[in-house]
């Protein structure tokens, strides 16, 4: 799969997100290490919340990593 595009986010912690709902994959890359992660089966619903949560690192640590998605580590 090719790298999805992905958008800047208002975090202090995510540089930018990107979706693909026909493969349900998200992909996360972190500021302050330019890190990127593909997420595998997030549901639409779990990206939308993602999005409009006040704080993306919190949501991030504290909801969405619960979940215990598969991910990979792209760079």
């Amino acid at each position: 799969m090719a790298q999805l595009w992905r958008k800047p986010v208002d975090s202090t912690s995510i540089a930018t997100m990107g979706y693909d709902p026909a493969s349900r994959v998200l992909e996360i890359e972190f500021k302050e290490s330019g890190e990127v992660y593909r997420y595998f089966e997030v549901p639409v619903a779990a990206y939308e919340a993602f999005l409009e949560a006040p704080s993306k690192g919190t949501y991030l640590n504290q909801q969405f990593k619960k979940v215990g998605y598969r991910y990979e580590r792209l760079q």
